[in-house]
């Protein structure tokens, strides 16, 4: 996660663009854009699609390694890394290659974590819980899953998550598109 920042920075570089062009291109402030781009502060993803969205690339650019191609997720590559404005844990599961439409992920939510808004974006999102519990509020509906079930839905629709218990809940997430 480390080289985003890099790949901001040199972007903005080789694009002749000042940290001033990217604030009124992207509308995040100057200051935090500074932030980014020296790695002394998190990243949320709506950030990064504005980021990419100004240079003209995919989000995926900021996570390419350079034709490094590789189909295998090791564990010992699996690093858990948190976004902006959650609390959650993610583990990346998945390898590297051009056009992967998928994004799994290991997803652990503390106890009693909920979101405070509800969200929606394009592609979709399944869920399956390893252990624990998870509330999951699609539009007007709560959906109650305990260990072993599991909730599709297109992540077009309001949704939300929650976790109702006093312990730790870990989920397989997988979501489209691809973002990492």
């Amino acid at each position: 996660m480390d080289d985003i920042y890099k790949k901001i920075k040199q972007l903005r570089y080789e694009q002749g663009m000042t940290l001033k062009e990217l604030s009124e291109k992207t509308e995040l402030s100057v200051s935090f854009l500074s932030q980014i781009e020296r790695g002394a502060s998190s990243l949320a993803i709506t950030s990064l699609k504005r980021i990419a969205d100004a240079f003209g690339v995919k989000m995926i650019h900021f996570f390419e390694e350079d034709d490094d191609f590789h189909y295998v997720m090791k564990k010992e590559h699996q690093r858990p890394f948190k976004m902006e404005s959650s609390d959650s844990t993610f583990i990346k599961l998945s390898g590297h290659f051009p056009e992967r439409k998928l994004e799994p992920f290991i997803v652990k939510l503390k106890p009693r974590q909920k979101d405070v808004e509800l969200l929606r974006h394009p592609g979709e999102e399944f869920f399956y819980i390893l252990q624990g519990a998870l509330i999951v509020r699609v539009e007007d509906e709560e959906y109650h899953l305990n260990e072993g079930e599991t909730i599709h839905f297109p992540s077009t629709v309001p949704h939300m998550w929650e976790n109702p218990l006093n312990q730790e809940a870990i989920i397989i997430s997988i979501t489209t598109p691809a973002i990492f």
